[in-house]
């Protein structure tokens, strides 16, 4: 008998996948496990042949926790997730990390069909394979800088604007659909009227927007708006986005600053993100979006026909930090389609 654990985030992908397993005789689905922490723990004890690893999952993302795993205790992985399309990028980084076998879920909705003989064949093939142990996480010997998942179904959109950005926000907020990618915003603006300003766009927006609160989560289809004299600040856990909400010095002489949240998006999103930065006095958000382009994400500056100060994107321009410049108007249009593009 080949012992399996199973282990991905969704409920219904591991009962499906325990069901479809157990009808093999040669397989034992000895586990499952919602994440990779409660994963360690079954793997020490009950010692399974084979493991199939989803990527997005709470806490630690599958990649990173198949590196630790590769290094502190080496056995066949099959990676399972809907990322993982043949060829792709986050394919490859998975076997150079590791894994035996690449394999995506088919469609948004799980279902298994010819998928479960397929990933039976891949189980009896790994539990003969020879794993041998990795370098340490974190560590390259092609000198490349390893980091936690570089893919994430999830996209995130930053705004950053200053003078003349409350109506700009309003045009392109009331723009996005329903189901448009989690967006976090600074908009320099005094403690107390951030509320007001985003239960105002709630109401006339199809997307959910509200003053952001510490640990609140970036979804599709909401919009969360930095509380005036907080800085705002994208966080992940795993492959999922939350929000903190800081004090902190002023940054070009500002709290929300834009510096601030763009850098946490460069830093925690990377190509996962679209950075815009709008209207507004000053260089604040300048730095931080040429950080986001260097760190793979897609960047928009304001043109300077449609600002009410052309000071903010005027500096990011120059820096060479935007990779469009459209105008307002085009902005809703532009996001939506590398969200496309990229998703």
């Amino acid at each position: 008998m080949i012992k399996v654990l199973v282990v991905d985030d969704s409920a219904v992908v591991r009962q499906i996948l325990q069901g479809s397993l157990a009808a093999d005789p040669d397989i034992q689905v000895v586990g499952t496990a919602p994440d990779p922490y409660v994963a360690r723990d079954l793997i020490v004890e009950l010692k399974p042949d084979v493991v199939t690893l989803d990527v997005e999952m709470p806490r630690m993302d599958g990649i990173t926790f198949l590196r630790k795993l590769m290094y502190y205790y080496p056995l066949p992985v099959i990676i399972v997730s809907s990322l993982t399309s043949a060829g792709g990028e986050l394919a490859l980084e998975a076997l150079a990390a590791g894994a035996v076998e690449v394999m995506r879920k088919p469609g948004a909705a799980f279902t298994v069909g010819d998928m479960a003989a397929e990933l039976i064949a891949k189980i009896k093939t790994a539990a003969c394979a020879r794993v041998s142990k990795r370098e340490p996480p974190g560590s390259n010997p092609t000198g490349a800088r390893v980091t936690s998942l570089g893919k994430t179904t999830n996209q995130i959109v930053a705004l950053g604007a200053s003078t003349g950005g409350t109506v700009a926000l309003e045009h392109v907020l009331c723009r996005m659909p329903a189901d448009a990618p989690g967006i976090v915003i600074a908009q320099h603006m005094p403690a107390l009227f951030t509320k007001q300003f985003a239960d105002r766009l709630n109401r006339l927006s199809a997307v959910e927007i509200r003053e952001a609160q510490e640990n609140d989560s970036v979804v599709p289809g909401v919009a969360l708006v930095a509380p005036g004299d907080r800085h705002l600040l994208l966080r992940r856990s795993g492959a999922r986005y939350f929000v903190s909400v800081k004090d902190g010095p002023l940054v070009h002489r500002q709290r929300p600053s834009v510096d601030v949240l763009f850098r946490s998006v460069a830093r925690t999103a990377g190509k996962n993100a679209i950075g815009v930065i709008m209207t507004g006095m000053g260089a604040d958000g300048a730095e931080g979006l040429g950080e986001m382009r260097q760190a793979g994400a897609h960047t928009i500056a304001q043109d300077e026909a449609s600002c009410v100060v052309f000071g903010m994107p005027k500096v990011a321009i120059e820096l060479g930090a935007a990779e469009q410049i459209v105008s307002l108007k085009e902005i809703p249009d532009a996001i939506l389609r590398i969200a496309s593009a990229t998703g």
